[in-house]
């Protein structure tokens, strides 16, 4: 069959190097692509803002399933437009992604169904933010409501610091996502990712990983979109998993459809393991980023039928198999990032840093100019190494990543850091 995803990071670079290893897959499509997908896929310039747009390509190309990797088009109601068009999507429609669209109504859902969660509050105006935040312990997080490319969470170490994020929010520092927040009780733990498929009843866990948002080493600095990941993630163990899927995944499954709103797709939960046990932080409606990439790699089985079971309800019926090894993924971003940074600065040495069979480069912020690979955005590349632990696979990418020439970006040093002290003990 004739495959379509549509985005253009290195979450959608890695989906789409795996759907292409897929006997299924026929000729395949990624709009709009960036500069290292156009080995595996045509990249086609679709804006995936025009529905009539996307469809009428569909139509021409007789695409039989799209692949919707971020979170914008699907808040935006794409995944509802193709299937009222007959074409099998994989990702929720849009009263379903609003878990992500909005964490005020996650924060009401988590209330509503017992989900455990962090105290909060939510305000559209800064004096009542302000009051409620100031009966609040230090630090205390606030978020603004709406999508805001994972920039929108600002967790504050002092009272001045949460003030000032209030005003920033509300003020428009966000846009539209700003213009209602919502306040927290901060969460002490160890932050972990966990993916569950799920067709709107059925699920099938997907992994377990850990990212690290901070943009400084030893997790400190600003949060940013992801600087690294590593799967599976060792606090994750078959307790926490079955834990997490009875008190968190479940009542999230069977609120939602009681809402009206049945998920199909993935839930991306994304959880604080704490003294009492797994807690939601928030959920994304979509595959992590930079997590999607460990987990491609990881993967085992073919991912078309588990994905298009997930539109089908059929995911009773899929099984999947993982490799017994660790991924990790070490984002290399343009130098100040997250704040600005230089465009179209020249990638050298790619081919060298990805000769190793255990390592695959994926794209994200990039474009291909000639024969040049230029950086186009804040995170530009991930580099992705499988190996037998996390402490391996390390060494193999890091090893990878010192060989790209690329004076313009950085990177984390210490991806990887509490899997590996683990290791060692």
């Amino acid at each position: 069959m004739n495959i379509l995803v549509i985005g253009s990071g290195g979450r959608e670079h890695s989906l789409t190097w795996k759907i292409a290893q897929s006997p299924l897959c026929d000729d395949l499509y990624v709009a709009p692509g960036n500069g290292g997908m156009g080995d595996i896929a045509t990249c086609v310039p679709l804006n995936d803002n025009n529905h009539d747009e996307v469809i009428s390509f569909c139509r021409e190309k007789n695409i039989e399933f799209v692949v919707i990797g971020p979170e914008a088009p699907l808040v935006r109601g794409l995944s509802d437009r193709l299937t009222s068009e007959g074409i099998k999507t994989f990702g929720p429609s849009a009263a379903a992604s609003v878990l992500e669209g909005s964490k005020g109504f996650t924060k009401d859902l988590c209330a509503k169904y017992n989900i455990p969660t962090a105290a909060y509050g939510r305000f559209n105006d800064s004096a009542s933010a302000k009051e409620f935040t100031a009966k609040q312990n230090i630090p205390v997080v606030i978020k603004a409501d709406g999508l805001a490319a994972g920039k929108g969470v600002i967790i504050a170490e002092t009272m001045d610091e949460a003030f000032d994020a209030i005003d920033d929010i509300l003020g428009g520092q966000f846009g539209e996502a700003g213009a209602e927040l919502v306040v927290e009780e901060f969460l002490s733990g160890e932050e972990a990712s966990f993916f569950v498929l799920c067709d709107g009843e059925n699920i099938l866990p997907f992994g377990t990983a850990q990212d690290h948002k901070r943009v400084g080493e030893g997790d400190t600095g600003p949060n940013t979109g992801g600087m690294g990941a590593y799967s599976p993630a060792p606090m994750m163990d078959d307790n926490m998993i079955k834990r997490t899927i009875d008190e968190i995944i479940m009542p999230t499954v069977k609120g939602m459809s009681a809402e009206g709103a049945p998920f199909k797709g993935v839930f991306f939960a994304g959880l604080m393991i704490t003294d009492k046990g797994p807690e939601l932080i928030e959920y994304n409606v979509r595959f992590g980023d930079p997590e999607c990439q460990t987990l491609m790699m990881r993967l085992d089985s073919d991912i078309v039928p588990a994905l298009m079971a997930c539109s089908d309800g059929t995911l009773d019926q899929i099984d999947i198999k993982w490799k017994q090894q660790s991924a990790m993924n070490v984002v290399m971003a343009a130098n100040g990032y997250p704040g600005s940074y230089e465009k179209n600065t020249v990638i050298k040495n790619l081919v060298e840093a990805e000769s190793s069979d255990k390592v695959v480069i994926f794209h994200a912020g990039t474009k291909k100019d000639g024969e040049q690979i230029l950086a186009t955005g804040g995170r530009v590349l991930n580099v992705t190494a499988l190996d037998n632990s996390v402490t391996d696979a390390k060494k193999t990418a890091y090893d990878a990543l010192d060989k790209i020439d690329w004076p313009y970006g950085f990177c984390r040093r210490d991806i990887g850091w509490r899997a590996i002290e683990r290791e060692q003990k």
